[in-house]
């Protein structure tokens, strides 16, 4: 029986949102889903990720064969016809599947009378399409990123901003964190073994496992009994650095979704964990982790700003700073980010970041231990931000990361190891 939606089309509307009205595809996708069949989930992913992992080389490709791009109402087919060019770059789906569905695209988008121009478009592109990519390799679009990121990637990190963006330019590999209070990484990764899943322990972060190929997580022996976390190795080394023990008062501020909070009580089952983030909507995510491997935290909605609302008087052995950033070291995880961020949200962002810091700070008992970490590979969030605080905060010392020249530790997203990611462990004095 054939399906009464377009799946191109669905698409198209999904990149118009994340493109035109500024909204994630992480909040606008599982709405969408829930209108498809199960079937044709993981096929939709594809088209708006991989779309938006390409855009620069879709975009420049549509300038040459179009006189004028589609504007205004019809912008969706715009994306439509994006979504038509990567599944033929990008995808094994057939020519003449991706002709016939794409240009029937246009009729769900209640633009019937825009067939002709979409079949023209995907039919002249499959004629030059050589000649194109061949041209396109010679201009910056091949990079695959907004030049204002580029420019900054090429400044902080001159001799391997070209690894970086091959690494944000890759599908991201899957990594799990192994349950402690279950099994050893070791049992866990033969019980992967004896399901035909094959796996790679990382040599740093003790209960991260690397998947050859991701999966399913209903394929993951245990999931839904709570064995096993999709989480990637770089977020697991946050918790690494914390080093929880049961009996302390553990703070993990801005933390939904909640997978650095259970981790801390995986490793901890016994400490107090006050989890805290802004976000109303996203704490919701943070009870169902909780709920799914059977751990208690307080979980509270607070600005990290403002301590003095929601922590009462109460001070820390160790809190989890894992700041608002701008996701940079992610971006194969998310690669909308690229198109979402703005060169001047950084400077907004560091000064986010300040405020949370000079506002926590008072909250960590003398002799505690304060993990800053974030998910960004830019130097004004991370070691700039460190070396900022320390100079301000006598009683603030770093330690096993960096140096008071090169404050805080940095992981590159590499296709064989985790994100993007920065730490940096504070003691207070």
């Amino acid at each position: 029986m054939k399906n009464s939606y377009n799946l191109r089309s669905i698409a198209a509307k999904a990149i118009s949102q994340v493109l035109d009205q500024g909204q994630s595809l992480s909040t606008v996708l599982p709405g969408l889903q829930k209108s498809i069949a199960d079937k044709d989930r993981a096929l939709l992913q594809e088209l708006c990720f991989g779309t938006l992992r390409v855009l620069p080389q879709l975009e420049w490709c549509l300038q040459q064969l179009m006189a004028k791009p589609l504007t205004g109402k019809q912008r969706t087919l715009h994306y439509l016809l994006m979504v038509g060019l990567y599944q033929m770059l990008h995808t094994r789906i057939p020519a003449h599947a991706v002709l016939a569905e794409t240009v029937e695209g246009a009729v769900a988008l209640k633009r019937p009378q825009l067939k002709g121009l979409i079949n023209g478009v995907l039919r002249q592109f499959q004629r030059q399409q050589v000649d194109l990519m061949q041209r396109v390799e010679n201009t910056d679009n091949r990079y695959l990123h907004p030049s204002w990121l580029l420019k900054r990637i090429k400044n902080a990190y001159p001799d391997q901003w070209q690894h970086i963006v091959d690494a944000n330019n890759q599908r991201p590999p899957m990594w799990l964190r192994v349950n402690r209070q279950h099994h050893t990484r070791e049992a866990y990764l033969a019980l992967l073994i004896e399901a035909g899943i094959e796996a790679h322990p990382h040599p740093e972060y003790p209960d991260a496992l690397r998947l050859e190929t991701p999966c399913a997580v209903t394929a993951l022996p245990g999931f839904e009994q709570g064995w096993v976390t999709v989480q990637d190795a770089s977020a697991q080394g946050s918790v690494s650095l914390l080093s929880p023990k049961d009996g302390e008062s553990i703070l993990d501020l801005c933390c939904a979704p909640g997978g650095k909070t259970t981790h801390i009580l995986e490793v901890a089952p016994k400490a107090h964990v006050l989890a805290v983030d802004v976000d109303e909507k996203r704490l919701l995510r943070v009870h169902e982790n909780l709920q799914r491997l059977g751990l208690h935290a307080e979980v509270k909605q607070g600005d990290g700003r403002e301590p003095h609302v929601w922590a009462t008087g109460k001070t820390f052995d160790k809190i989890l700073l894992d700041a608002p950033c701008s996701a940079t070291g992610v971006i194969r995880r998310h690669p909308d980010i690229k198109w979402l961020r703005r060169d001047s949200d950084i400077a907004e962002l560091a000064r986010l970041q300040a405020e949370i810091l000079e506002a926590i700070w008072p909250c960590l008992k003398s002799g505690g231990v304060l993990v800053y970490a974030t998910c960004s590979i830019l130097p004004d969030e991370n070691s700039e931000q460190i070396s900022a605080f320390l100079k301000l905060h006598p009683d603030a010392q770093l330690v096993e990361t960096g140096s008071l020249n090169q404050p805080g530790r940095q992981n590159l997203p590499d296709a064989q190891s985790g994100d993007g990611f920065y730490y940096a462990k504070l003691i207070k004095g």
